[in-house]
């Protein structure tokens, strides 16, 4: 049978590239020659390098635990690791809070020409008592020119807030003064402290302005005692006064016990742990109902000026 057309033989070494078709989308050679590069790869699947990505964090975040867990074990199997660290804290050495020597030009930098200001926002719904106490405190250490304000944001403030720094006697020009303590009573969430309003971030928290203006008295510590009182300041802030009462319960339980071995929480010395703790308990009400040597340390917070006056203020 005769052919119905002639087609014309592709194979043979005279077949070049421009002869072959155009009509459709080349594809990789699959039988490159050796040495040839490799035809480029699809990006990987996003899912999976999220995968990997996870897994490489696990991967980290358990060699960190283990260098911790492999840390502690050190620790409790060196002699030394059941110390009792009221050994340690009787060892500080403890300056009176109304002694001379503090400075306050080494403590919030040297301003020569202006007075340091100290402007605190806080909520009138619930006072910070413990920086109360503390202005208290710091008066008896410094010439500190005291003013209480009042913000738009708040409609009313009970009178006893508008004259909680009482009367300043005695008048005198603004830069005989040494501090500058400003209380504007306003609608915030958390009590927010500025030294130095136009460089110095806002130092948020009763606590973490507590801590702040303690450390005023130019006291020293070491880092168990620091550690200490760290961690009694925010047991009062976040269990004692934000707290469950059994969260409650156990705080107190834990101050008698503590209370049981020294006449104040950390130590021999007040401390702002005692001042931030004896404030919880006055605003939780649990006061009535601590245990006996809370209810001890308690009286000897209160036999001190600057307890008693912020006492007024809960009346």
């Amino acid at each position: 049978m005769p052919a119905m057309y002639k087609v014309r033989p592709l194979h043979g070494a005279g077949v070049l590239a421009e002869h072959l078709p155009t009509c459709m989308y080349p594809l990789p050679n699959l039988h490159r020659a050796p040495g040839t590069a490799a035809p480029p790869q699809e990006d990987a699947d996003p899912s999976l390098q999220a995968l990997e990505s996870r897994q490489e964090e696990i991967l980290k975040r358990l060699y960190e635990l283990k260098s911790a867990v492999d840390g502690l074990s050190k620790m409790i199997q060196t002699p030394d690791a059941d110390f009792d660290v009221t050994n340690i804290i009787q060892t500080d050495e403890f300056s009176p809070l109304t002694a001379n020597g503090a400075d306050l030009d080494l403590m919030l930098g040297k301003d020569y020409g202006a007075l340091k200001d100290v402007v605190i926002n806080a909520n009138p719904s619930l006072p910070p008592l413990s920086l109360l106490v503390i202005h208290s405190l710091l008066c008896e250490r410094y010439k500190i020119l005291s003013a209480v304000h009042t913000h738009s944001s708040v409609k009313s403030v009970p009178e006893n807030l508008l004259k909680c720094f009482g009367e300043q006697t005695k008048k005198q020009p603004r830069h005989e003064y040494q501090l500058a303590f400003t209380l504007i009573w306003k609608d915030v969430p958390k009590p927010q402290m500025k030294i130095s309003i136009q460089t110095m971030c806002p130092i948020e928290g009763e606590g973490n302005i507590a801590r702040f203006l303690f450390s005023l008295f130019g006291q020293k510590y070491n880092a168990v005692t620091s550690t200490l009182i760290d961690s009694w300041v925010d047991t009062a802030i976040f269990q004692l006064r934000e707290g469950s009462s059994k969260e409650r319960g156990a705080v107190l339980r834990s101050m008698n016990a503590a209370l049981g071995k020294s006449s104040w929480l950390v130590g021999n010395e007040l401390t702002v742990a005692d001042v931030v703790a004896w404030c919880a308990l006055q605003q939780t009400g649990a006061a009535n109902t601590a245990p006996a040597n809370v209810q001890k340390w308690m009286k000897c917070c209160e036999n001190l000026a600057p307890f008693s006056s912020v006492m007024k203020l809960l009346k």
